[in-house]
C-alpha cells in the first residue's frame, strides 16, 4: 500500500480509502465487516462514511452505515488502526437528519447535533476527519459546471461554520476538518477564513473524479496542490461504468443501475461511447478496466486518497490491487487521446 499525507497533518492515509455508501442498503452488516477485514489486511487504513448512508438516502436507513462500522470497532478493537473520516449533510429540506423538525443546516447547533449522533452511531470518542458533505450556499456541484449567482440568500455564513468546526475541534471530537462537493472559491475562502481568523485549517476536499468526469482538473487541481489540500476522489468508478459491466446494454442484477433508478449521471449515450473506448484500451493493453481506471486517478498528484467502493470482496479485491498498477506513458497518453475527444461527457 502506499501512503500520503492528509493535508497539512500529520496523518498518513492509504490511497486506496474504503468507501461504505452501500453498506446497510445493497451490503449487510456482516458483508460490511468482511470488507472492513480485507481491506485492513491489504494495508487500507483510510475509511469514509457519512451520518447520510447508505445512498439512496431514507428515513428508515440514515445513519445505518456508521452503525456498521461502529459494531466492528467494537468488535475488532481496532480503532488506533484506521483514519476514520464521516460527513455532515449541508443544507437540506429533510428534516429527519437532525430529529427536531427543522431542516438541516451548517451552523454551530445543528453541527453539534450531527457529530454527537455520529459518535454514537460510530463507538468512537473522537473523528479523525469531519467533513461538510455539501455546500450551504446555492453554487455549482453535484453535476453542474456552469454557475448561476443567487442574490441575498439565505445561507449559513462560512466564516460562522467554520467557527463552529473550530470548536468541535477543540472539544476534541474531531482532529481535523475537510470539505465535500465543493468549488475552488469555497475552498479558498474557507483556507483565507482559517489563515486569518486563527481557526482550522481544512485538510481535504471530496469530489467526484474519474475517466468521465475530470472537472476538478480545472482550479481545483492546482488549489489541492499550492495549498496542500488535497483530492479524495469519490465515484472513481463513476458508478460501475468503468468496470464495463453495463456494456452493451446489459445491466446485471442487483447492480446499482438495476436497483434504483434515480442514479443517471453516467448513463447517457456519450458516457456509453466513451466508457467503450477506455475498457478496450485496458483490455488491449492487459489490464482490468476498474483497475486501469483507479490507477489513473492513483497517479495524480493532486489526490491524495481515491475512494473506493465495493458490493461484494471480490470486486474490493480487484479495486484495492489497483495500487500495484503503473500505467506507462504510451497508455496515458492513450488515455489524453479519448479523454480530448470528449472532456466532460458527464460533469
Amino acid at each position: 500500500m502506499e501512503f500520503r499525507k492528509l493535508g497539512q497533518t500529520d496523518l498518513d492515509v492509504s490511497v486506496i480509502c474504503l468507501g461504505t455508501m452501500t453498506w446497510g442498503e445493497q451490503n449487510t452488516e456482516e458483508e460490511a465487516h468482511q470488507q472492513l477485514d480485507l481491506a485492513l489486511n491489504k494495508g487500507v487504513n483510510f475509511i469514509d462514511t457519512a451520518e447520510l448512508y447508505p445512498v439512496p438516502p431514507k428515513e428508515e436507513t440514515q445513519g445505518r452505515t456508521e452503525e456498521y462500522i461502529g459494531t466492528w470497532l467494537n468488535a475488532r478493537g481496532k480503532r488506533d488502526d484506521v483514519i476514520l473520516a464521516t460527513k455532515a449533510v449541508g443544507k437540506s429540506d429533510n428534516t429527519y437528519f437532525r430529529g427536531n423538525g427543522e431542516i438541516s443546516r451548517l451552523h454551530a447547533r445543528h453541527l453539534n447535533d450531527a457529530v454527537d449522533k455520529s459518535l454514537k452511531r460510530l463507538q468512537t470518542d473522537y473523528i479523525d476527519l469531519y467533513q461538510l458533505h455539501w455546500p450551504e450556499r446555492s453554487t455549482n456541484y453535484f453535476g453542474k459546471l456552469g454557475y448561476t449567482h443567487v442574490e441575498e440568500e439565505d445561507a449559513i455564513e462560512l466564516l460562522e461554520t467554520l467557527e463552529a468546526l473550530g470548536d468541535i475541534v477543540k472539544s476534541g471530537k474531531v482532529r481535523h476538518i475537510g470539505l465535500s462537493n465543493e468549488s475552488a472559491w469555497g475552498v479558498m475562502q474557507y483556507l483565507h477564513l482559517a489563515d486569518k481568523h486563527n481557526l482550522p485549517r481544512m485538510v481535504s476536499v471530496q469530489n467526484p473524479y474519474n475517466l468521465l468526469n475530470r472537472s476538478y482538473e480545472v482550479g481545483l487541481a492546482e488549489v489541492s496542490i499550492r495549498e496542500h489540500c488535497g483530492l479524495l476522489a469519490y465515484s472513481p468508478l463513476a458508478m460501475g461504468m468503468l468496470s464495463g459491466k453495463y456494456q452493451n446494454g446489459v445491466v446485471p442484477k442487483g447492480s446499482r443501475f438495476d436497483l434504483f433508478t434515480r442514479f443517471t449521471r453516467y448513463q447517457s449515450d456519450i458516457a456509453h461511447q466513451m466508457t467503450d473506448q477506455y475498457v478496450t484500451l485496458a483490455r488491449d493493453a492487459g489490464f482490468d478496466p476498474s483497475q486501469m481506471a483507479l490507477a489513473y486517478i492513483n497517479s495524480r498528484r493532486f489526490v491524495t486518497a481515491n475512494i473506493i467502493g465495493a458490493t461484494t470482496l471480490e470486486q474490493l479485491e480487484i479495486n484495492i490491487g489497483s495500487i500495484d498498477i503503473k500505467l506507462s506513458d504510451d497508455i496515458l497518453t492513450k488515455i489524453e487521446d479519448i479523454h480530448n475527444q470528449h472532456p466532460y461527457p458527464c460533469p
